[in-house]
C-alpha cells in the first residue's frame, strides 16, 4: 500500500475509467462531500470515465439519477451500475424463467420485474429462489417468510454483504446485517452477488469497453470495495470519509494499492498531472 503523491500520480496518469463507490466516498446521507462535484469534473477533463459503482440495492438507478441530481451531479441513468443489476446478470444466466421471493423495497423489485423475472413477496407454492437485497421497508412477516424458504431449501442470493450503511447520524443495518440475522433462525447464509465478488467490476468494465490495467476502483471499505478491487485485478483507493478508519486498516488483512483522506486528494494529484 502507497501513500505517497508521487506513486499516486504516476498510477493515475494511465487510468481510463474510474468505479465510485458512493456512500461514505461521495456523500453521507444527502450530504455532498465538500470536494465530491470538482473531483468528478476532474475525471472528464482528464479525458477519463467514471461509473457509480454501489452495493445499495434499496434504490434503482432512476432514484440514484434523483438523488445525485438534487446534490448538483449531473447524471443519467447510464452513469450508474448497482449490485442488483449485478444480480439480473446472474438470474438470467442461471434462474431466466424461475419464481424468485424477493426480500427487498418496492424499487428492487420493480426493477427485477423490468427485467422480466416471475417475481413474489408473498409465500406461494413454485419459489425456486430467495433473493435478498438491502430492505430499507423491511418487515418482520419477510424475515418469517425467508426462514419458511430457507427451511424448504430454496436457492438463497443476496446483493451485497455490506453489515451497515453510512449515514449521516452514523451507520444502520445493511443487507449483510440482515443475512447474519437470518443464518442464526436457519443456519444458512447467501452466496452473495456484489461486491467484493468481482463480477459487478468486471461487468461494469465490459459496458465501458475497459481493461483491468486502465481502471481503479475507489472506496471506503476494505471488505467490499477494495476486496473487489483485488479480486477484480484493478488497482484500488481507500479513501477514510466512510466506514474505515486508519486503525481498522491497519488491522485487517484486506490493503489497498492506495489510501488517502477523500477524493479530494486524488483530485489533487489529477491537477498536477502533466
Amino acid at each position: 500500500m502507497r501513500t505517497d503523491n508521487d506513486s499516486l500520480r504516476a498510477m493515475l496518469r494511465g487510468k481510463k475509467l474510474f468505479l465510485l463507490d458512493m456512500d461514505g466516498t461521495l456523500y453521507l446521507g444527502s450530504r455532498l462531500f465538500a470536494r465530491s462535484l470538482d473531483f468528478l469534473g476532474a475525471i472528464r477533463e482528464s479525458g477519463a470515465d467514471y461509473l457509480f459503482l454501489t452495493n445499495n440495492s434499496s434504490r434503482g438507478r432512476d432514484a440514484y439519477v434523483r438523488k445525485l441530481s438534487g446534490m448538483g451531479v449531473m447524471c443519467t441513468e447510464d452513469d450508474f451500475f448497482t449490485s442488483t443489476d449485478t444480480a439480473c446478470a446472474y438470474l438470467r444466466a442461471h434462474y431466466r424463467g424461475k419464481m424468485i421471493y424477493a426480500l427487498g423495497t418496492g424499487s428492487f423489485k420493480a426493477q427485477l420485474k423490468k427485467e422480466g423475472f416471475p417475481v413474489t413477496d408473498r409465500l406461494e407454492s413454485g419459489i425456486d429462489c430467495l433473493m435478498m437485497g438491502y430492505d430499507t421497508e423491511l418487515t418482520y412477516q419477510k424475515l418469517v417468510d425467508a426462514s419458511i424458504l430457507l427451511g424448504k431449501g430454496v436457492e438463497y442470493l443476496a446483493t451485497n454483504p455490506d453489515w451497515v450503511c453510512p449515514t449521516e447520524f452514523g451507520f444502520v443495518p445493511d443487507c449483510g446485517s440482515i443475512a447474519q440475522a437470518l443464518e442464526h433462525a436457519t443456519g444458512r447464509l447467501p452466496h452473495f452477488l456484489g461486491k467484493p465478488e468481482p463480477d459487478i467490476a468486471l461487468l461494469a468494465m465490459k459496458i465501458k469497453g475497459a481493461k483491468p490495467e486502465d481502471t481503479l476502483i475507489i472506496g471506503d471499505r476494505l471488505y467490499t470495495d477494495i476486496a473487489c478491487g483485488r479480486r477484480a485485478g484493478i488497482t484500488s483507493i481507500l479513501v477514510f470519509s466512510g466506514e474505515t478508519d486508519r486503525f481498522t486498516l491497519e488491522k485487517s488483512g484486506i490493503k489497498p494499492d492506495f489510501a488517502v483522506e477523500s477524493v479530494g486528494d486524488i483530485q489533487d494529484a489529477m491537477g498536477a498531472l502533466p
